[in-house]
């Protein structure tokens, strides 16, 4: 894992918000930075290789693979996580909390 991933990581394991995040989650033929299954919520930490057209494009196929499947991917830029990793970590959670189903 890249130092950002370790980073938000740390944060994600603490299961802020109640929420359980898995690091390293399978999904068919790709590897998931992060996943919250109860919002069905990809999180993939983005570096600036993200930055390539050859890249996106790969990162437009996976995305269009996990919607296939019911998952959203939620992209956080490393260097967010770099300068507030809570504040990443408090944005990962008002999203997963948008898409829980209601109680």
């Amino acid at each position: 894992m890249s130092l950002p991933e370790v980073m938000l990581w740390k944060e994600l394991r603490k299961r802020p918000g109640e929420l359980k995040f898995r690091r390293q989650h399978p999904a068919g033929i790709y590897i998931l930075d992060f996943y919250c299954a109860a919002a069905h919520l990809a999180i993939e930490v983005d570096g600036w290789g993200h930055d390539s057209p050859d890249v996106r494009k790969k990162d437009q196929t996976r995305s269009a693979f996990l919607r296939s499947q019911g998952i959203t991917t939620l992209r956080v830029p490393a260097k967010v996580i770099l300068e507030d990793v809570n504040l990443a970590a408090v944005r990962i959670v008002e999203v997963c909390n948008q898409r829980l189903p209601e109680k």
